[in-house]
């Protein structure tokens, strides 16, 4: 089976502490709207990326890379 982690500011863990090393399919939502609702409540998991200073938040491609990122490294890609 796959888990299924949605990137969302309403997560409660930070993305870099998912066990990435399991079969993972990773949702993003769009710019603006993010993850809807449905998809929130499909989600196995939420995780958040942390943001500091005047920023909210990123670019939907620039979260998906951080994430993918992070999940390559915890497979040691």
């Amino acid at each position: 089976s796959v888990w299924v982690v949605g990137i969302d500011q309403t997560g409660e863990i930070p993305y870099n502490q998912v066990d990435f090393k399991l079969p993972t399919a990773i949702v993003v939502g769009s710019e603006g709207k993010g993850l809807s609702d449905l998809v929130k409540k499909r989600c196995d998991s939420l995780a958040s990326i942390p943001m500091t200073g005047i920023i909210t938040s990123l670019n939907a491609s620039i979260a998906a890379a951080l994430v993918m990122y992070e999940a390559f490294r915890q497979r040691g890609w």
